[in-house]
């Protein structure tokens, strides 16, 4: 298909814009062998942005030249031959650090634009790609981790989001979106992909049909975080699986043809849901697709946010999978390796993300789970991890990203493990956080999100800081937390984290999480003892 890029003659567009006009963000792959031959300092300043549609963007500082690299995972599904590959590459390239991402990715760092051919062919060779990792561009397939095994999916998604991720792989008639584009598949009941935050999202339903309870998806469409964060808004139609491709072709066609293209920060498929309303962008998805069945039955029952935790029954009979905490989802070569030995030495070999940034080991026979567990790798990453750092969540942060304010990945991880130390909760309790507003580490759904920021402290030195937000969900539709007011420094994060926790265990219903309890006492018993804090620490 040829489009028209009309908005070529808008002179209000971006710069950005301007230069995905000159040539395709794609045909950056057809520049790297020729970078990689003449070095770093080859590559002119202005195409730098370019290659994030090759799962590249440059770490702090840029000009160094070292690159960050994501590499697509649809729904988090690994096979043992991939996932050794993709440790060897952190290995021989990026340092020894392997990071599980929040949309079921692995990231690379330290890498050198010498590297990136071979990298990409190992990738190759084994049928992975870093296409669609970043850019403006259908971004990597959030799915079921559990999808073909989990007793509580509606129906099996591999073939479904197969199908979508190779169509808009490579694809130029989508690879030039007004911004990223995030699109989720699950049939999982409890919402195992968080469809509330992607710009289009296929949800578990059930519709009556000429008398036969059919399973398929309702849509929805315009989430997503960032500063101005906005929950998804459910269209009015069922679809049946094979109708998924269709309908995920007409919404990024909207988008692409109708979506912002002015200021980036306006960009995202949900501005322009927020401005239509679900209603006309219904009526403009019948449009592409022509008549749909209306909505039917949600079957959704909760909200997991992706914690497998443990050993469970699959729905293959005699077979299990087993969740394992990977501590703010960083890993080195080595424990992948070992995973990947395990996994094979038990199981089949294969390995699936969660979006919770932890693993889970699949298909182990029953006669095999208990040797599996005695394996040594457990004790490290256990499969019934504390009630803090197993539910802890952590972007990249300063040590790389350049859109950072303040240091997360390892400040997490330490403050995680010092407050399971410090408290003994009957609840885990999800700590998210995150270096910058754009928010990797979705913050806004955490029950305890921690954003990075910079202050002047008493003494006027500018020093890395936190604000606090509580009471984020994505059950029931989704909830985003609220801020307290005042900053905390970030060396007194800890210890004020552990004075609020504490506060929290003092005054809650056994068994109350703390979700449920900020919706049962509000926001401002807890605000009052953030400024007792507060006041002290002064």
């Amino acid at each position: 298909m040829v489009y028209d890029k009309f908005w070529k003659d808008n002179p209000g567009i971006n710069k950005t814009e301007v230069r995905k006009l000159v040539s395709d963000g794609l045909k950056i792959y057809d520049d790297i062998p020729r970078y990689a031959k003449e070095g770093f300092s080859s590559i002119p300043k202005e195409e730098w942005d370019m290659f994030k549609w090759a799962g590249l963007y440059l770490q702090r500082p840029k000009e160094d030249g070292y690159f960050m690299m994501r590499v697509v995972i649809p729904s988090g599904h690994l096979t043992n031959e991939q996932t050794i590959a993709l440790a060897n590459i952190a290995k021989d390239y990026g340092r020894g650090v392997y990071d599980i991402t929040t949309r079921q990715a692995i990231q690379f760092h330290w890498l050198t634009i010498e590297q990136i051919p071979d990298i990409l062919n190992r990738l190759e060779e084994v049928g992975l790609s870093t296409a669609g990792a970043c850019g403006d561009i259908t971004r990597n397939i959030v799915g079921n981790p559990l999808a073909g095994i989990d007793p509580n999916e509606l129906f099996d998604t591999r073939d479904v989001v197969k199908e979508v991720y190779e169509y808009f792989q490579f694809n130029e008639d989508f690879s030039n979106l007004p911004r990223k584009y995030k699109i989720s598949i699950s049939s999982n009941i409890y919402n195992a992909s968080n469809s509330e935050i992607n710009d289009l999202s296929f949800v578990p339903a059930y519709k009556d049909i000429n008398g036969e309870r059919v399973a398929g998806f309702h849509v929805k469409v315009g989430g997503g975080l960032s500063s101005v964060p906005k929950l998804a808004e459910a269209l009015d139609v069922f679809i049946t699986p094979d109708q998924t491709l269709q309908v995920a072709i007409a919404v990024t066609t909207i988008f692409r043809d109708h979506g912002y293209r002015e200021k980036r920060h306006r960009s995202r498929l949900k501005f322009l849901v927020a401005d239509w309303g679900p209603e006309k962008f219904n009526e403009k998805l019948l449009e592409y697709t022509g008549p749909l069945l209306s909505a039917g039955e949600d079957a959704s029952k909760g909200w997991n946010a992706g914690y497998f935790y443990g050993v469970h029954k699959q729905k293959q009979e005699g077979l299990n999978y087993i969740g394992v905490n990977i501590p703010v989802g960083r890993l080195t070569p080595d424990e992948v390796i070992e995973f990947a030995r395990v996994s094979k030495l038990y199981g089949n070999g294969d390995i699936r993300n969660c979006n919770s940034q932890n693993l889970i080991i699949p298909n182990i026979p029953d006669a095999n789970v208990e040797a599996l567990l005695q394996e040594d790798i457990f004790k490290k990453f256990p499969v019934s991890p504390e009630k803090i750092i197993g539910y802890s969540v952590s972007c990249t942060g300063i040590e790389y990203c350049n859109l950072a304010l303040v240091e997360t990945k390892e400040r997490m991880k330490r403050i995680a493990e010092y407050l399971d130390q410090e408290i003994q909760l009957d609840v885990p309790v999800r700590i998210h956080m995150v270096g910058c507003p754009n928010s990797c580490g979705q913050r806004q759904i955490a029950e305890i999100g921690l954003q990075g920021i910079k202050m002047k402290n008493k003494d006027k030195v500018m020093v890395e800081a936190f604000e606090i937000y509580v009471g984020g969900t994505l059950n029931n539709g989704g909830k985003l937390n609220e801020k307290l007011k005042g900053k905390v420094e970030a060396e007194q994060l800890d210890t004020t984290l552990r004075q609020l926790l504490e506060y929290f265990n003092e005054t809650k219903v056994p068994g109350e999480t703390f979700f449920d309890y900020v919706e049962r006492v509000g926001t401002l018993p807890l605000q009052e003892k953030l400024d007792s804090i507060l006041n002290v620490a002064v």
